[in-house]
């Protein structure tokens, strides 16, 4: 009998864990989602299905989903796509012993905190003093300087811009890591029947980390749809709300207009967009596992 319970005794405190940090916070933000509510009273009222009605019909989360939009669309092309035109090169013949330096090169913006990042980026766009305004004018380009995170057509682009800078290293270097696991034979064999570099890493090594892309692909999607800190730090959803994300949103409806139970509600939107983004990487995960 003892035996039997053993191996339950060793995973109890990570299920305890779990339910505790993460499942019952997911139960009890839908739960909250139903009430209206006050950060400065322990009173709550039961409005039903308001709140989601609300979120229906809400501007603001138009323009936040518009903009997470833009943010998993971008970054599928910049951090997964151009990620793995890095990857194909730094792992090529041609660059030899530099591999190490330009894995390092890649890499040290990742492990940069995000804040720090959104910060020296803030100064980088400063429409007075900011270095791409500076590059701008030197290069007698001066009529394109301009407020890039005060201006509304703008500002969202200029953070997903920084965005990019930071995470594409991190894709990268998930890439390389699969591709370093594709077996040498294969290569050796395209060498010998006289495959380019192009023909190699479109028939043997992307077809070989589709897993792998598919990870990265979802990994991407759902960090935009979470993003915060960038926004947050960099223009606070502004100008207006032109930069407006669900992250930032929430956090205004929570602590600015102490709507926590509307709040909850933008928690649970996101909630159902990187659920449903998991959902989709687990079904192609078992696809492509079912084609290999």
């Amino acid at each position: 009998m003892n035996r039997k319970i053993t191996p339950y005794l060793y995973v109890a405190p990570t299920i305890i864990f779990m339910l505790v940090f993460i499942y019952y916070p997911i139960i009890q933000n839908f739960y909250f989602s139903f009430f209206r509510m006050s950060a400065y009273s322990s009173t709550r009222a039961f409005i039903g299905l308001d709140h989601y009605i609300r979120l229906l019909h809400d501007p603001v989360i138009l323009i936040a989903l518009k903009n997470n939009s833009y943010y998993a669309i971008i970054s599928l092309i910049c951090q997964v796509g151009f990620g793995l035109v890095i990857a194909l090169v730094i792992e090529s013949k041609y660059v030899g012993k530099l591999r190490v330096f330009f894995r390092t090169t890649y890499f040290i913006p990742s492990v940069i905190s995000i804040t720090v990042v959104s910060i020296m980026w803030w100064f980088i766009y400063r429409p007075d003093i900011g270095m791409l305004n500076s590059i701008l004018r030197y290069l007698g380009l001066g009529n394109l300087a301009m407020a890039w995170l005060g201006n509304s057509k703008t500002a969202i682009f200029a953070i997903i811009a920084m965005s990019q800078w930071h995470y594409t290293g991190y894709i990268a270097m998930l890439l390389i890591i699969a591709i370093q696991k594709v077996p040498v034979e294969l290569y050796e064999a395209a060498d010998i029947d006289g495959a380019s570099g192009f023909q190699k890493a479109r028939y043997i090594t992307i077809p070989r980390i589709k897993g792998m892309l598919v990870v990265t692909s979802v990994i991407t999607i759902i960090g935009a749809f979470k993003v915060f800190n960038e926004v947050q730090v960099m223009t606070h959803g502004g100008p207006g709300n032109a930069s407006q994300v669900l992250g930032t949103y929430l956090n205004r409806a929570a602590w600015l207009y102490d709507e926590t139970g509307y709040a909850a509600t933008i928690g649970v939107l996101m909630f159902v967009i990187t659920f449903t983004a998991s959902l989709i990487q687990i079904k192609l995960s078992k696809i492509q596992k079912e084609d290999n």
